[in-house]
């Protein structure tokens, strides 16, 4: 039965009387409007326009509140049961209900790393704007890197920060997509076998890990050289004195040449950095490697100092960028960090903390403009309480699971970002049965190639 459209209009004025800004922002996204403006005016004007003229008005008004989640306007406003709107025809796109979805399930922390992960691709002026994955979605479809045929990107971002379960959530979408062009297809080829095995390396399924693994290619121009006696250089700071030297073990294994330095103070780890930087200029390594153990706050680590003026976090991976370590431009650099939470201090940081995002723009001219200045970093940032400290023969459980993915991924030929992956899941399994001894993640990176440490 038609609704008519004097309902409809009050119906409109309600609806968008009763919204927040954040359900407005994501009602225009859901009716496919670009207007930047999402006053309650301007929505009543866009509602207008996309409801009233719709065969199906009354329903496709209904289907918006549902997908908001606001099932009290569904029913006070709309009249319509959510029973009655399931068994009704999909009539808002698909593919910007998934969107609207996995952005409300990106907290801000999600959304700081996704904004790291796309620093190549959109301009820091655009990031900063971003208040939402929606925004950043609706950045992306204007530079046609994502639309409903192409999420590669943001299937990338999902894996990186470790939201597995989103990433779910878009393989079946992109499965149910999928689905009715196969059924078409299937009757115009020519049915052909094809073995198991040949699926499975079509595919790259790691049997083992139950992750998509791609094969290696050892010159294809997609990954790092990665072929030098040694593989490259790692430097470790340990200033708490548990794991650098499984980590020094580790690396050795995988053919890096080690430095280890151990019980540092702030001004020596400062000194020690500076002395491998002026080291790398004179290798001719195909990645570097810097890994940290100590007690910090969020910005500043503070070597074996309780007190004092400790080092910046960014800053130590700015030293080894490719403007200020020109024989690094274009090549992997990984930083693995496990900080011990100290409470907040009065410090007086040596160096000056910068933005938490990485530059790709704003490099001089001792960077080619085809590479970016921050680009080929991989960021592994693990925290903890320093009360972990505590316990007797204290070892962290990020480093045991980074070490022990590393040994078992020489031999299988896995990416970096696929190694991290598996540390992920052992350090969130680990919080999750051990509340008392959270750890926390942060992981990003610039690489535009893959790796593999082998």
């Amino acid at each position: 039965m038609a609704v008519p459209e004097q309902f409809q209009l009050h119906a409109i004025n309600e609806i968008a009387e009763a919204l927040s800004s954040n359900e407005r922002s994501r009602l225009f996204y859901l009716c496919e409007s670009l207007d930047t403006d999402h006053s309650v005016a301007c929505m009543k004007e866009m509602l207008r326009s996309k409801v009233t003229h719709h065969q199906n008005a009354h329903l496709f008004l209904a289907q918006l509140m549902f997908c908001l989640g606001r099932l009290d306007i569904l029913r006070k406003v709309c009249k319509v049961s959510r029973d009655d709107l399931e068994r009704t025809r999909q009539m808002v796109p698909s593919f910007r209900v998934l969107m609207a979805e996995l952005s409300e399930e990106l907290d801000t922390g999600d959304l700081d790393n996704v904004k790291f992960l796309l620093t190549c691709k959109l301009s820091r002026e655009k990031l900063e704007k971003s208040k939402s994955f929606l925004d950043i979605i609706v950045e992306l479809e204007k530079l046609d890197s994502v639309s409903p045929e192409r999420l590669d990107v943001v299937e990338e971002c999902l894996r990186n920060i470790g939201r597995i379960d989103l990433v779910k959530k878009l393989t079946t979408y992109k499965n149910s997509a999928r689905a009715p062009e196969q059924q078409r297809n299937l009757s115009l080829q020519q049915p052909r076998r094809i073995s198991h095995v040949t699926q499975e390396r079509c595919m790259g399924v790691s049997p083992r890990l139950g992750a998509c693994v791609q094969p290696r290619s050892e010159s294809g121009p997609d990954c790092y050289k990665f072929n030098t006696n040694p593989r490259g250089h790692c430097v470790i700071i340990d200033c708490v004195g548990n794991d650098g030297e499984k980590l020094e073990q580790t690396f050795k294994a995988l053919h890096f040449s080690v430095d280890l330095h151990q019980y540092l103070s702030s001004d020596e780890v400062f000194s020690a950095l500076n002395m491998i930087l002026d080291k790398m200029e004179q290798l001719r390594n195909d990645s570097f490697v810097c890994c940290i153990i100590s007690r910090g706050t969020e910005s500043q680590l503070l070597g074996t100092d309780s007190t004092g003026y400790g080092f910046s976090i960014n800053e130590v991976r700015r030293l080894f960028n490719a403007n200020r370590c020109p024989s690094l431009a274009g090549k992997p650099k990984l930083f693995f960090i496990q900080r011990y939470n100290v409470p907040k201090l009065s410090l007086h940081p040596r160096m000056n903390p910068d933005d938490e995002h990485l530059e790709t723009d704003g490099c001089d001219g001792a960077v080619t403009a085809a590479i970016p200045m921050d680009a080929d970093v991989f960021w592994s940032h693990c925290w903890t309480d320093e009360r972990q400290l505590e316990e007797e023969e204290h070892s962290s459980v990020y480093v045991n699971a980074l070490t022990n993915a590393l040994r078992k991924a020489q031999n299988r030929k896995i990416k970096i970002d696929d190694i991290q992956m598996e540390v992920n899941n052992v350090v969130f399994e680990h919080s999750r049965s051990n509340p008392q001894a959270n750890y926390h993640l942060d992981v990003k990176h610039t690489l535009r190639r893959d790796l593999y440490l082998q």
